[in-house]
């Protein structure tokens, strides 16, 4: 490419590159003016030049394959993989982890697949990522599939979720999948009871009533020998669902009735509920309290972050502990985080897509607080990432306010996004440039980077769009054009000085030539309902695509969802 200054091409592949490893392989050319104008302020004046070189190389490393982006940004740009000094206790002021040494720290992020990620659940996940490479150590991502009947995993959930936690720009080193490791967790079931910390229930129904008195089923006392055979039994298929299951032997005066002897495996008809990952190839699934202390201690977790419900699932997991001499994890709870205004329950979401078709657009509804909705409204990873880092460990309840983390995307948006004009429902006016001929507005894409501007021409007689409270005004600057006064369907020129405008306290408008306007619809998300804003953009739209964020001038920032003869954007905030 002739003309390019090649320090300043190296230093934006560098940039694209290290976006690009970041989240999971896409890179965005937004992230990335970000990044190197963040970093690299005196590259403001030249802003449009990088701008042009990140989209070339992005459109390029995007096409290569993640594990070559890395191998060329180990080997071309090591000074980029060199983490930033961080303030003491980690990035945000994370406290640091009990008993963490460098280089020994495992984490993990364990979702159910039976259903996309929320933002709620995206705080362990991020959290998780952070203290792993805080510590120079490892993060697992395992998924947690082993109830087909109640919480029916997804199939195509697993991968959604990956793509969801690698847009957020969290990474890991090892991936499970619990439903294809059910041997494992036969061969651990039948080492407790051979050690007696387990045996098999076959009082049914009658076992709960009995563990609430503080009583257990006559079959708890018989010996390992016997609870063998009943295991086999139940792998076999002689016991039907509910007819027995394996609970661990706990404290049957526990004041928790719920710790008392809990179950760790139990029969499900898969001929029923098939799983889609493994279908009715087993009858006898473990339980999350028993696959979880299995899995953590095999995968060599050393710390589990995760939400205070599971207080009691960790008091239940430590018996399986006991029973083996492991050494547990440093478990650290926090409270839960709701998103103001959203519904975080996957339950809920799942039951509104299910009995109200047409009425959702899916999973990634704007209108939801999964994450994959809050991409799609115009919400960028960092913001989320900000605000999670934030709230950070603390166990009390959060609830993010959707002005909280509006401000922060804003903040992140406001130095990259171009500014574009979209009129809503405008009002058409001939162009009366009292014999001026044609007239050129020069507007700059961003305040900031005046160097990279439009052209759009004007000529006595043409349609300009106007909304209809601009109309009302009688005076006003068209931004970039000149000043005008209108009367009836008619733009009168009356000057083209910015000062005068300014001295006659003329209030700026935005507008848009009838002459490549474009049709657009901006869906603002209210509640469960979209407010719908139609109107016209000005031609330069057509410069942009899927994804794109933009200002749209007096109206708010928004993200393009698709383009064609109509362009429909959804309304991202203010």
């Amino acid at each position: 490419m002739s003309g390019v200054d090649p320090e300043l091409e190296r230093l934006v592949r560098g940039y694209v590159l290290k976006n690009a490893v970041k989240y999971g392989g896409r890179a965005s050319v937004g992230s990335v003016m970000s990044m190197i104008l963040g970093d690299h302020p005196e590259l403001r004046p030249r802003a449009r030049e990088v701008a042009a070189l990140a989209r070339r190389l992005v459109e390029w490393v995007n096409s290569l394959d993640p594990g070559e982006q890395e191998r060329i940004l180990r080997e071309e740009y090591p000074e980029l993989l060199e983490e930033r000094p961080r303030r003491e206790g980690g990035p945000k002021g994370l406290p640091p982890l009990p008993g963490a040494r460098e280089g020994a720290v495992v984490t993990r992020f364990a979702p159910n697949p039976d259903f996309v990620i929320h933002i709620g659940n995206a705080r362990p996940a991020i959290l998780s990522h952070e203290y792993a490479r805080m510590y120079k150590g490892r993060m697992v991502l395992r998924f947690e599939d082993t109830d087909p009947r109640t919480k029916t995993p997804l199939r195509e959930a697993y991968d959604l979720i990956k793509e969801d936690l690698r847009w957020l720009g969290v990474t890991w080193d090892e991936e499970y999948i619990q439903s294809l490791r059910m041997e494992v967790f036969y061969e651990h079931a039948r080492a407790m009871l051979e050690r007696g910390c387990a045996y098999v229930d076959l009082c049914g129904e009658e076992s709960r009533e009995l563990l609430r008195s503080g009583r257990a089923c006559w079959s708890r006392e018989r010996p390992p020998e016997w609870q063998l055979e009943q295991w086999d039994k139940m792998l076999s298929g002689e016991y039907g669902e509910g007819e027995a299951v394996v609970r661990v032997k706990t404290d049957l005066s526990h004041p928790n009735p719920s710790v008392r002897d809990w179950v760790a495996l139990r029969i499900i008809d898969t001929e029923r509920y098939p799983h889609p990952l493994v279908g009715s190839r087993y009858r006898v699934w473990p339980t999350y309290n028993f696959a979880v202390s299995v899995d953590d201690h095999l995968m060599g977790v050393t710390h589990v972050l995760r939400g205070k419900e599971h207080q009691v699932n960790t008091e239940k997991q430590l018996y399986v502990y006991k029973c083996f001499s492991w050494e547990p994890p440093v478990f650290i709870h926090f409270g839960r985080l709701k998103l103001e205004g959203f519904i975080m329950s996957k339950s809920h979401i799942r039951r509104l897509l299910e009995e109200n078709p047409g009425k959702f657009l899916g999973y990634d509804d704007p209108r939801f607080g999964t994450i994959a909705g809050l991409r799609r409204r115009g919400i960028v990873a960092e913001a989320i990432r900000r605000v999670i880092l934030e709230v950070g460990v603390k166990p009390g309840d959060a609830t993010l306010s959707w002005s909280n983390l509006a401000a922060v995307n804003r903040k992140i948006l406001d130095p990259v996004a171009d500014r574009i004009m979209f009129v809503e429902d405008p009002v058409w006016l001939r162009a009366d440039l009292g014999g001026a001929g044609c007239i050129e507005a020069r507007i700059p894409y961003h305040p900031d980077r005046p160097e990279r501007t439009r052209t759009i021409r004007v000529c006595d007689g043409d349609e300009i769009g106007v909304t209809r409270a601009d109309h009302a005004l009688g005076r006003a600057r068209l931004v970039g054009l000149g000043n005008f006064r209108f009367e009836d369907s008619k733009l009168v020129l009356e000057g083209t000085s910015l000062e005068e405008a300014r001295r006659r306290g003329l209030q700026i408008i935005h507008w848009t030539p009838r002459r490549g306007a474009v049709p657009m619809r901006v869906l603002e998300p209210v509640e469960l309902e979209f407010r719908e804003h139609r109107g016209y953009a000005e031609p330069a739209i057509r410069e942009y695509g899927v994804d794109a964020h933009l200002q749209l001038m007096r109206f708010g920032f928004a993200r393009i969802d698709s383009t064609g003869d109509e362009v429909l954007a959804f309304y991202t905030h203010p």
